[in-house]
């Protein structure tokens, strides 16, 4: 089939992306190249993994692999182009990152749009059955944790170094208390319809 021709003839790198349900922050994207045999047991999918697995399988991922790269798109970006244009634009910069050009990229999810000509597939869940996709999923959301730990130094009201960012009840109660913080989306509810809130 071509999907496996493609794998086999051309050099591969997985991407994949880290916040992009996130109401604060950049979303960030990896891109990387891994070698054609490499194998872990514990590599997957980073949301199935503990925070301290996936801070030693980044380090593991960026020794063993053979090109990899790390980029972001900012809440001012995602505001302007909408968060899945972002997305794509963020793994588009991790691939012109890369010192080698990949031949063939595995995309986690159903959608993406076409980086230069260089062919693609968009793997459901790729991150739980590709090497290449779940090794851009930990650096993808190992940096993009960092950063929003960096973040909470300046804004500890949010709790972002527990949330990332993320909607839960005390972020979203947080910002209905103090507002939005300059990092905030701007064209992202805060409210949800379906969720009671309660000021703390």
């Amino acid at each position: 089939m071509l999907f496996s021709y493609y794998q086999e003839e051309f050099i591969e790198a997985g991407c994949d992306e880290a916040g992009r349900g996130c109401l604060a922050g950049p979303v960030f994207a990896a891109a990387v190249i891994l070698p054609r045999d490499f194998t872990h047991e514990q590599l997957t999918d980073s949301k199935q993994l503990c925070e301290e697995d996936r801070y030693e399988l980044r380090k593991i991922i960026e020794n063993k692999a053979i090109a990899y790269a790390v980029a972001q798109v900012d809440h001012d970006e995602i505001d302007r182009i909408n968060i899945l244009n972002a997305s794509f634009l963020a793994m588009h910069k991790a691939l012109d990152m890369l010192h080698i050009r990949p031949g063939f990229v595995l995309i986690d999810g159903n959608r993406f749009k076409k980086y230069q000509e260089v062919p693609h597939a968009c793997i459901v869940k790729g991150d739980g059955k590709y090497f290449s996709i779940a090794a851009a999923s930990i650096l993808a959301k190992t940096y993009r944790d960092d950063f929003m730990k960096e973040l909470a130094i300046l804004h500890p009201e949010y709790d972002w170094c527990s949330n990332k960012g993320y909607p839960t009840i005390k972020h979203r109660n947080a910002v209905l208390r103090y507002g939005f913080s300059p990092y905030h989306r701007r064209t992202f509810r805060v409210t949800d319809p379906q969720l009671a809130l309660e000021l703390i």
